[in-house]
């Protein structure tokens, strides 16, 4: 049974807290030209790390530092207009919701406007991760990025 997802709005104050510019390229598009689904969650995992980076957290620092994984437990996407080969986008990256072992990031995809043109929004969606270990063993975030998240969210 379908089950409609929630999505948390972005508020124009609060967006974007992060935000990444693409370029769509060809092999990112289905044979109508149009960009494959799938990519708009490689899109999104983009943004995140961009936006731990805009924090100085790298994801990968937090690999070989802590030992600590954040797998993906949930996904949604709603697509709104499609995305085309060459158009130029801008992802959108916010933290949602940070707890002690759960993070949920919210995601907008927009195609840039120019000369004046408004950016249109084109998909919007978030994803809920787990932090764990190298056993999947469910762990506290450390501190320094559940104190920046945090703080980004109240900003």
């Amino acid at each position: 049974m379908f089950r409609a997802a929630a999505l948390t709005p972005f508020h124009p104050k609060l967006s974007p807290l992060s935000s990444s510019a693409e370029r769509v390229r060809y092999a990112e598009t289905d044979q109508m030209g149009i960009v494959y689904y799938a990519n708009y969650l490689v899109w999104f995992e983009l943004g995140r790390v961009e936006l731990l980076r805009s924090l100085g957290l790298a994801y990968s620092q937090m690999e070989k530092d802590h030992k600590l994984i954040l797998p993906v437990i949930e996904s949604n996407c709603r697509y709104r207009h499609p995305a085309r080969y060459d158009d130029e986008i801008l992802i959108e990256t916010r933290p949602a919701l940070v707890r002690e072992s759960v993070l949920k990031f919210a995601y907008q995809i927009l195609r840039a406007g120019h000369d004046g043109e408004e950016p249109k929004l084109l998909a919007e969606g978030e994803t809920i991760h787990v932090v764990c270990d190298e056993n999947l063993k469910r762990m506290p975030l450390p501190a320094q990025y559940s104190t920046a998240l945090k703080k980004l969210m109240r900003s």
